[in-house]
């Protein structure tokens, strides 16, 4: 198994002069790329002597990944995806991973690729969505998703040990498209081997030869003898040939050793989604965009009837000081959920980015993750400097200003637009979504066949993948099944194993008034309230753990107006004494706060037959096509469409939108695992070989 990645370390942007118009990197003391022609150069060096054109002509898979090694100002995945669109089928699907320790700011960046217009298009493309860069991982959709770039942001010899690119772990469901697993080709660029001793290392040749196949090309724009001694002691097979413009030669090549990364066999599409919440939609559309023809399967008339129906869903990150899997879900899912919306077509009058104060203040209702209830919270003002304490360790992260800014109690009652009493983190990118209108633009494609009022009653396995016995009498016959369906996910035996609880929750809805029409962003604090839409404030939501009814109660009603009386009491005077309407429903929760995402083990099996501590995961009985999407608390608008893409990747072969650590962490055979002593293998479930 591979090392677990670390920790990601504080992210700065890159340092720039711009001599002649041209990038000039100060931390390296190199350029960019070719002075005399760095389309040409880009177009040579990776494009040509990884021989993409006429692979992509001839192209069988169902997609193709090429890595790369410091992404700089995006120029060789633009030249990448024009190339795409002109040679590879239609029907196929490019995923680029690049790496970056130092990414350009917003600003540079567009100063960049101004300098070829032939790419605009593609260059206002990436612009879109090239923002809130935080150390981690990021995955950008483009071409309807025909085209995905995933940045990890970092030294590459810390984020590269934690790529699962779809081949080698064992645990693959076999049902992508034939593709050979793992990278395809790579583009070794980030500076001169001299200017940048610490990349061109034995570690970076190590992880090539990790995640490649007996099919996999490089090529590189130097020429230097460590690179090439490097490469060949890692099991490449390496020549010298003509480089661009100046530089005599280069490096080009491809894997010759043996390789764990195996090819699979096609097989069909089809998949079954059981629930037609955030979750379930989330995930059927995550599978369409590959190529999956997707029935999702919904209990209710029409979609988005339980937690999911609530007529706004705030959207903004839950952040850690440290790094911790919750606030590194949370940071990552945020930043893919924003950009998520950016591609579906949601009327106006559904989603809006007005911004969320999260104020350095805690009552009541609220607890962090793993805190019990009835776990006492201290005094206030213990409280108060716990919050200080948070917000200091936030602050010293040195995440995007375009992320997250620290402000003072002035500053955001400025930013809101009425009088707050505290210091508060804010989210300029954050705000609220209409769930259901979601749910629908989620289940809005050609390869999505929705079926409403009929509920999945039991799950069988097939020699071929499952047959789902439905409540209406029909029987689907699938190659996978996702069970998105949150708690009621537990009347299959299958899954009944997993340690779910259902959490009341009751929102309110109380009428604006003339002082509280000011409000302008979404204010959070141990609950929240949205700025008017339809006239009318929502406010939430309770947290209760030991009750199941979904009647409204005045107690709750109470309960989230008390919210404002110590973070905004100005607010709570202008909405004291309203009549309030309100919906209550029950969300989903594990145990310790994270969802249940990815492939199912079949749990009886393990509990028979308990594997050596030292199993490699590829021997464990796994229930192959079986994924689950469940557990995701009040924190599915962000985080169900990050596990939505994990369970596609995986299913179909492809590069994980997250690292081997993480993915882990979300596993729903963990508690299972753990509780049997494998703990050991828990922690690698998802790492390639």
């Amino acid at each position: 198994m591979s090392q677990s990645p670390s920790s990601p370390e504080p992210t700065q942007d890159a340092q720039l002069d711009w001599p002649d118009g041209q990038p000039y990197s100060r931390q390296f003391g190199d350029v960019y790329f070719s002075r005399d022609d760095g389309l040409n150069e880009t177009r040579h060096v990776f494009l040509h002597h990884n021989a993409l054109a006429e692979r992509w002509q001839t192209l069988q898979q169902a997609h193709f990944t090429i890595a790369e090694t410091g992404f700089g100002t995006g120029l060789n995945f633009l030249c990448a995806w024009q190339l795409w669109r002109a040679q590879a089928p239609a029907s196929a699907r490019l995923h680029f991973i690049s790496t970056e320790r130092y990414p350009l700011s917003h600003a540079d960046l567009q100063q960049a690729l101004a300098l070829w217009p032939e790419l605009d298009s593609y260059s206002q493309a990436l612009l879109a969505q090239y923002q809130m860069l935080a150390p981690g991982w990021h995955r950008l959709q483009f071409d309807q998703g025909r085209v995905l770039l995933t940045l990890l942001i970092g030294d590459a010899l810390t984020t590269l040990p934690g790529l699962n690119a779809g081949g080698g772990s064992g645990d693959s469901a076999d049902l992508n498209s034939g593709l050979k697993s793992g990278i395809d080709a790579w583009f070794l660029d980030g500076f001169a081997p001299s200017r940048n001793p610490d990349l061109w290392q034995a570690p970076l040749f190590a992880q090539m030869a990790r995640l490649s196949h007996a099919g996999t090309t490089f090529a590189t724009f130097t020429s230097a003898g460590l690179v090439k001694r490097g490469l060949m002691e890692a099991g490449f097979s390496v020549r010298k040939v003509a480089g661009f413009g100046r530089k005599r030669e280069m490096l080009c090549g491809h894997y010759v050793a043996a390789s764990s990364v195996q090819a699979h066999t096609p097989s069909a599409r089809r998949a079954v989604v059981i629930g037609g919440g955030v979750s379930g939609s989330a995930s059927a559309h995550a599978l369409a965009l590959r190529g999956w023809q997707v029935t999702l399967i919904e209990r209710h008339a029409a979609l988005a009837q339980e937690a999911s129906g609530n007529p706004l869903g705030m959207l903004y990150p839950k952040l850690t000081g440290q790094d911790t899997p919750l606030g590194r879900l949370a940071l990552h899912a945020y930043t893919f959920t924003l950009r998520l919306l950016q591609t579906l077509n949601l009327p106006p009058d559904a989603h809006a980015r007005c911004g969320l104060l999260q104020l350095a203040h805690r009552g009541t209702q609220e607890r962090e993750p793993g805190q019990h209830k009835g776990q006492q919270q201290g005094n206030g003002k213990d409280q108060a400097a716990q919050q200080q304490a948070r917000l200091d360790a936030i602050a010293a992260r040195g995440l995007p200003q375009a992320l997250v800014q620290r402000v003072d109690a002035a500053t955001a009652s400025r930013i809101a637009g009425i009088l707050l009493q505290h210091e508060a983190l804010y989210f300029p990118a954050a705000g609220w979504v209409d769930p259901a209108a979601l749910c629908t633009a989620l289940a809005t494609h050609p390869g999505i066949s929705t079926l409403t009022s009929s509920a999945a009653l039991a799950l069988q396995q097939t020699a071929d993948g499952w047959r789902i016995q439905t409540s209406t009498g029909l029987q689907l016959e699938a190659d996978m099944v996702v069970v998105a369906n949150a708690n009621d996910c537990k009347a299959f035996t299958q899954t009944v194993a997993l340690p779910l609880r259902p959490v009341r929750g009751q929102l309110s809805f109380v009428p604006a008034t003339a002082a509280s029409r000011a409000l302008k962003t979404v204010v959070c604090s141990d609950g929240y309230i949205s700025p008017a839409r339809d006239d009318f404030h929502c406010l939430g939501a309770t947290f209760k753990e030991q009750e199941t009814s979904t009647a409204v109660t005045e107690a709750d009603h109470l309960a989230n107006l008390d919210m404002l009386q110590h973070s905004a009491p100005a607010l709570h005077a202008a909405l004291a004494g309203q009549a309030m309407q309100g919906r209550a429903a029950l969300r989903c929760a594990s145990p310790d706060y994270l969802p249940l995402a990815g492939p199912m083990l079949d749990l009886a099996a393990l509990q028979c037959q308990v594997p050596r501590h030292s199993a490699h995961p590829s021997s464990l009985p796994w229930l192959r096509g079986l994924y689950v999407n469940v557990g995701q608390g009040s924190k599915g608008l962000i985080q169900a469409p990050l596990c939505a893409e994990w369970i596609a990747s995986h299913a179909s072969g492809e590069p994980a939108p997250m690292d081997t650590g993480l993915l882990a962490a979300l596993s729903p055979n963990r508690f299972a695992l753990r509780e049997l002593g494998l703990k050991r293998i828990a922690q690698h479930l998802h790492e390639d070989i």
